[in-house]
């Protein structure tokens, strides 16, 4: 893995948001490279797939068919060899219980999905920075709920 890149994974069953993903981050000229995959089964099979670069960073969508965001959420933090990605929970619900419940399994950031490119491209570049202070520094949850 290159230790220059940021490896970013993004699950979402929806092509048009992942495509909206990849062309956000493109625009904005990170060092990153982005892989996705369409549900939570093939996320925890690319996960646990031996040759698979972990990500730095998981965008994690709630509402998946075949395994939702919270069953891998709760997959990833009891597995010791992917418990400690970054997972940004990225989602169209704005449910107090599913923001809570992703804070309570581990989850590090929520987003709730934006409906204007330059706001994604906002919220996506806040994600990282909230990322950045959570591995470096003490994290506390005021800062979980990503607003643009």
């Amino acid at each position: 893995m290159d230790k220059d890149l940021l490896h970013i994974l993004l699950a979402d069953d929806d092509e048009g948001d992942r495509l909206l993903f990849i062309e956000a981050f493109e625009e904005l000229n990170l060092k990153t490279k982005v892989y996705t995959v369409n549900d939570g089964v093939q996320l925890m099979e690319y996960l646990t797939q031996k040759a698979a670069p972990l990500p730095n960073i998981l965008f994690l969508d709630l509402n998946m068919p075949r395994k939702n965001g919270l069953e891998c959420l709760q997959e990833i933090k009891s597995n010791e060899h992917l418990k400690d990605i970054s997972v940004v929970i990225y989602s169209t619900s704005a449910s107090e219980k599913d923001i809570e419940d992703t804070y309570l399994y581990g989850a590090h950031v929520y987003i709730k999905k934006p409906n204007d490119f330059m706001a994604l491209k906002q919220m996506l570049n806040k994600a990282l920075k909230v990322i950045a202070l959570y591995t470096r520094e003490s994290y506390n949850k005021s800062e979980y709920l990503l607003t643009v």
